[in-house]
């Protein structure tokens, strides 16, 4: 599991589409350039919409429980407030 120590007490994490109930959500996955599977994380709403466009779906966690994201989806990192490339943002939908 990646070291969180350094990061805010809860995390906006992009969701592959928008759900009324967050436990419902399934989290957005990107690959690294060298194959590695990571999870980006965002320390405030405004960043990820920064980072990632404004329909974006998300949902806000306690970064404790990324951990027991981990034990489920074994990602090999975090990367957090991290700007994705226009190109690779999504193109519609909704918000959560």
């Amino acid at each position: 599991m990646p070291n969180l120590t350094e990061f805010p007490p809860a995390v906006y994490v992009p969701c592959a589409e928008a759900v009324a109930d967050g436990a419902e959500a399934r989290l957005e996955y990107r690959q690294t350039k060298d194959g590695r599977t990571a999870l980006l994380v965002y320390s405030a709403l405004d960043r990820l919409r920064r980072g990632m466009g404004d329909v974006q779906p998300w949902v806000l966690l306690p970064t404790p429980s990324l951990e027991k994201v981990w034990e489920k989806d074994k990602f090999d990192l975090v990367l957090m407030d991290i700007e994705v490339p226009d190109e690779h943002r999504r193109r519609g939908g909704l918000t959560a």
